[in-house]
């Protein structure tokens, strides 16, 4: 508790604004995220097919407005740019809450879509422009496991409450979700309202930021590609991939597979604050190298499960792998953030964010494709060596990227020169 109240009074008045409230946020999108495609095909009778197609337009429309989102950012700020995401949000879930026919169901997840494309970079940047150097790291670490928490919660609320044969618990779910959006609007025109994030390059800073530039750097470019790769295998496989795998080659029950993510919740919950006063001061890089271990052993406790089908060992298998894999959660979530906005300068860190955003939404869009198409040739043996694959590509990546960033975005905490002893006079 002791290494808690340092962190909170470490942190900035706006800092705390911004923490304080996370959980809240996002306990709405835990009641609506594990129930909106049951809610398009079993409530409003859309078939599951056109109903995936539905879904898959809010990661579509993320990543198609996150490259512009990125720019407005470092142009008018991160305020002006997530007030107008909230706005698409707050409009989105009204709108699907009450959408009978597809093409409603279309224009609200376009809507949704739109905020989250902007989200991702808006609160990267905001929260870079607040705090700097370990203790960034640090929020980004806390941030996400309350984000977790928020997720966790409002998903249990849910399963909970809402009931297929009444519409109006889904309707109110989706109102619920809405009306937690109100709560970062009234930070943004309130206790955060003096909060800049757009700047002018100063005389020593470069003026180029534009992406072109930005991604020719080979750090960018190699961390990118680790991201790309991390969220494939990774949040890629979340809802599609695991539950799949889980329930067509390890046959669990869904029961199991439904406290598999309360473990993943628990885990980040329970050993997010310890991981980051234990990754202080260490090499981001070598800490993605541990983290792609982890990853690696959890995918082979998966596929272990798939050797012992619909029994007590695979259903263990199945939880096991979710608490692993949420350790290995613990450890990427604090670090890659933190070194795209220590290598990003306040005139751009809006377009740094938002190729972090961009790359992250393209391994969680292809991710589920792949893991499809394999799982559905029953190729899991495959599917297994292409995920521990893909953690050992990550160590390769991890080593590459060591080598091409300067120390300080590597969280490398410098000593000071030491001052030379004075000299007795001859």
């Amino acid at each position: 508790m002791i290494g808690i109240r340092t962190f909170w009074s470490a942190l900035p008045t706006e800092g705390r604004w911004l923490l304080s409230t996370v959980a809240i946020q996002t306990l709405g999108r835990g009641l609506t995220l594990p129930f909106t495609i049951i809610y398009l095909h079993e409530v409003r009778g859309f078939e599951l097919d056109l109903a995936g197609a539905l879904m898959s337009l809010i990661a579509i429309t993320g990543l198609i407005v996150t490259g512009p989102g990125g720019s407005l950012i470092d142009r008018f700020g991160a305020r002006a740019v997530l007030l107008a995401g909230l706005t698409a949000m707050i409009a989105g879930c009204t709108l699907l809450a009450f959408a009978t026919h597809p093409a409603v169901a279309a224009v609200a997840l376009v809507l949704i879509g739109v905020n989250f494309g902007v989200s991702w970079p808006g609160f990267n940047a905001l929260i870079a422009s607040v705090v700097d150097g370990d203790l960034r790291q640090q929020y980004f670490g806390v941030n996400f496991a309350l984000v977790n928490l928020g997720i966790g919660v409002g998903g249990i609320i849910g399963g909970f409450y809402v009931d297929v044969s009444s519409p109006g618990t889904f309707t109110v779910i989706f109102l619920v979700d809405a009306a937690t959006s109100l709560i970062p609007m009234a930070l943004l025109l309130g206790p955060l309202r003096h909060v800049r994030t757009q700047h002018t390059p100063s005389d020593d800073a470069p003026a180029a930021g534009g992406y072109r530039e930005i991604i020719r750097q080979p750090a960018i470019l190699w961390l990118s590609l680790l991201t790309f790769i991390a969220m494939f295998i990774g949040y890629g496989q979340m809802e599609a991939g695991f539950p799949a795998y889980a329930r067509q080659v390890a046959e669990v029950s869904t029961r199991t597979v439904g406290l598999a993510f309360a473990v993943n919740t628990a885990v980040i919950v329970l050993l997010q604050f310890t991981v980051l006063k234990r990754i202080s001061g260490r090499r981001r890089t070598r800490v993605m190298l541990v983290m792609a271990g982890v990853w690696a052993l959890s995918w082979l406790v998966l596929g272990a499960a798939g050797l012992l089908p619909d029994t007590v060992a695979a259903a263990i298998g199945v939880l096991a792998f979710m608490g692993v894999f949420a350790f290995g959660e613990t450890l990427l979530q604090p670090t890659v953030p933190a070194v795209y906005n220590d290598l990003a300068s306040d005139h751009n860190r809006g377009r740094y964010n938002a190729i972090n955003a961009a790359a992250f939404q393209a391994g969680a869009i292809t991710g589920p494709i792949a893991a499809g198409i394999l799982l559905d040739q029953d190729l899991d043996v495959a599917y297994i060596a292409l995920m521990v694959v893909g953690c050992l590509v990550i160590g390769v990546l991890a080593m590459a990227l060591e080598r091409r960033i300067p120390p300080s975005a590597n969280g490398v905490i410098e000593p000071a020169e030491a001052t030379p002893a004075p000299q007795p006079p001859s």
